[in-house]
């Protein structure tokens, strides 16, 4: 199946995980270089201070920089998910939301690192803000990424 950023915004948006905990993709850039990903405070994601369960915060970007480096290298590229970090800066209440981007830097430093076979663990790191801006958490995710041989 070839994937699109629509086709995979719709399957995300229905995935068990995402849709249990009321995570909402609400963009992925036509080039794939940036997802969008919302998630409210409801009654069955929130803990038991009232507040956004941690899981679900992590889980919100868990699994997109590498599902972006899938289509941003293609098949000539293993790529999986190698470890993740969230720190928590402050409780998340109301709506919580995190951008995920890769940049052209990012994939010239991946192709420089990997071109004779080598693996390369890059790590992207990005934050979950609540609705005034402020930081609710901060995640750190590692990719392991190896050019295939031909």
């Amino acid at each position: 199946m070839k994937w699109t950023p629509k086709r995979l915004k719709f399957v995300l948006n229905l995935y068990p995980p995402y849709f249990g905990a009321g995570i909402r993709v609400t963009h992925i850039g036509d080039d794939w270089r940036e997802i969008h990903v919302a998630m409210k405070l409801r009654w069955f994601n929130r803990n038991m201070v009232r507040t956004h369960f941690g899981g679900s915060l992590f889980a919100m970007a868990e699994p997109h920089p590498m599902l972006m480096l899938l289509q941003l290298l293609g098949k000539d590229y293993v790529v999986w998910d190698k470890g993740g970090a969230i720190e928590f800066v402050k409780p998340g209440r109301g709506t919580v939301r995190s951008v995920v981007k890769i940049s052209e830097q990012d994939l010239l430093t991946i192709k420089a690192n990997t071109m004779d076979g080598s693996r390369y663990l890059p790590e992207f790191n990005f934050q979950v803000v609540d609705e005034e801006n402020e930081v609710v958490a901060n995640i750190k995710k590692t990719v392991y990424i190896r050019k295939k041989s031909n």
